[in-house]
């Protein structure tokens, strides 16, 4: 699934479509320690986070972050949607919680996989 498949769902809001939406998610990932995501986040990943700060745009431009996406209601503040826009950064929100989000990305990664 794509970036751009992902934003199709209409699950989302979009803050900012990043500059490659026609890149592959590779798996959903869960965290809100921004020094375990450093190390962790694989590239491509659909990061699910309530981290709504401009060092967790820092962190998923260094891990190659497919995208970020806030969840629980967590919003981005003008400094945050500018630096996204800067960067490129694909970056989303949600009211639904940070497991909901990252499962119902697994399963349409994996729904192929079931079939």
């Amino acid at each position: 699934m794509t970036i751009q498949e992902l934003i199709r769902q209409d699950q989302f809001e979009i803050i900012n479509e990043g500059s490659d939406l026609s890149r592959e998610i590779t798996e959903p990932f869960c965290c809100d320690l921004l020094s375990v995501a450093m190390g962790n986040a694989p590239a491509g990943c659909a990061w699910c986070t309530v981290m709504a700060n401009m060092n967790t745009l820092a962190v998923a431009s260094l891990t190659e972050a497919g995208c970020v996406i806030l969840c629980m209601g967590a919003s981005a503040d003008d400094n945050m949607k500018m630096k996204a826009a800067s960067e490129g950064i694909t970056l989303l929100r949600t009211d639904r919680g940070i497991f909901e989000t990252a499962l119902g990305i697994y399963r349409n990664l994996h729904e192929k996989d079931q079939l």
